[in-house]
């Protein structure tokens, strides 16, 4: 078995696909408009490297809810594979305003930092 994708719903689904593009170098697939779902939009994102993709979702029924701990998915994590390409984009980052929490090697082992895609939903970058 192997995971294929996930999936985050948006409310801006142009603003998600450039936070990908720009900050992990992704290709963005062309828009889905679901002919079944009134409103419904979706874009694959492939990151570099390959492996499973980031489904984008939106739909004029969502609703951002900033800093919402809930049920369900918290967060999805991309290996960059250094601990200075974490520093990196953390400091980029820093820089636009999306760096929920800077760079440090957690209680497990992981050497990471939080960055927030616009909407607030949490992607963690580790090395």
């Amino acid at each position: 078995m192997k995971l294929v994708h996930v999936a985050l719903w948006t409310c801006d689904l142009d603003a998600a696909a450039a936070f990908w593009q720009s900050h992990f170098g992704a290709t963005v697939g062309e828009p889905y408009r679901s002919q079944r779902r009134p409103g419904f939009v979706s874009r694959f994102v492939v990151l570099p490297g390959g492996g499973a993709q980031i489904e984008l979702m939106t739909g004029p029924w969502i609703e951002a809810v900033p800093d919402a701990e809930r049920a369900g998915w918290d967060h999805v994590a991309v290996s960059l594979g250094s601990a200075a390409a974490v520093d990196a984009l953390a400091e980029r980052c820093r820089a636009d305003g999306s760096l929920l929490s800077g760079p440090r090697t957690t209680g497990d082992g992981y050497y990471e930092a939080v960055i927030a895609m616009p909407g607030g939903a949490r992607v963690e970058i580790t090395g």
